[in-house]
């Protein structure tokens, strides 16, 4: 059992991205810590392994096939919640371009999943939350890339610092409903959206990475879980505005 701080039983969580990579560790992690898991993602073959995962292990797991771009969808899936304590908005993607070849259509698709799918994650899950006069918890996913300039993601660490900026807003309109928002900023992690890069070039910015951190590796999901199950329970009851940074000690992740 968990410590009683980080006991999420009776309560339920609602995650994004939940098919995979920091998303699923996520989902698995607040099963194991004793919370219902309502996962949602648009790989619907994922969110199937998800959940068989959380229930072989004992936990308790519903799934939502949606993309987060998907308002409408995204509504009805937390409303399908008999309660809310817990969002973790992970859905996200990765573009990478110079700033001069970036294309509006870029722009547009990478705002529309990492910040306006994560806006529109936390306007849900706040607006039931405050419905039930429920204390909760909302936390969102930034980046280590919104920490220095990186040449080639500007879509990516605009939307992920829009994120940033969004969690303290909301941090600030939402305590007095008691509900905290809080956002994770990991440094590099191998996941199914990294691994998606050149393998060559994934292997010399992993490298990179080990260099420069003082843990002397890259992250794992579960490493990200973690911090994310720690901003769930009420072991952080008295933080809400902050980014988290699970980066292995090194400022500049990527």
């Amino acid at each position: 059992m968990p410590l009683k701080a980080y006991d999420l039983t009776g309560r339920t969580a609602f995650v994004t991205g939940a098919a995979s990579g920091i998303g699923r560790a996520t989902a698995r992690l607040l099963a194991e810590a004793g919370a219902t898991v309502h996962c949602a993602d648009r790989d619907e073959k994922g969110l199937r392994e998800t959940r068989a995962l959380i229930t072989e292990a004992g936990g308790s797991a519903r799934t939502h096939t949606l993309d987060v771009t998907d308002r409408a969808r995204l509504r009805a899936a937390v409303a399908s919640a008999d309660r809310l304590d817990v969002l973790a908005a992970i859905a996200g993607v990765m573009h990478t371009s110079t700033v001069l070849e970036t294309r509006d259509e870029d722009l547009d698709r990478v705002f529309a999943v990492n910040f306006k799918g994560v806006l529109h994650a936390c306007q849900e899950a706040a607006r039931a939350m405050i419905a039930a006069k429920t204390p909760g918890s909302l936390i969102t996913m930034a980046s280590g890339a919104v920490d220095a300039a990186h040449p080639g993601l500007l879509c990516y660490s605009a939307a992920k610092a829009a994120v940033v900026q969004l969690t303290r807003t909301l941090a600030a309109e939402l305590g007095p409903y008691a509900i905290r928002v809080n956002a994770v900023a990991p440094g590099w992690v191998r996941t199914p959206m990294t691994d998606r890069h050149d393998a060559a070039l994934q292997h010399q910015a992993e490298q990179a990475m080990i260099r420069r951190a003082p843990l002397g590796r890259v992250g794992e999901p579960e490493d990200i879980a973690h911090a994310v199950l720690h901003l769930a329970c009420d072991a952080s009851a008295f933080t809400t505005g902050q980014i988290l940074r699970p980066n292995g000690g090194t400022a500049m992740p990527w």
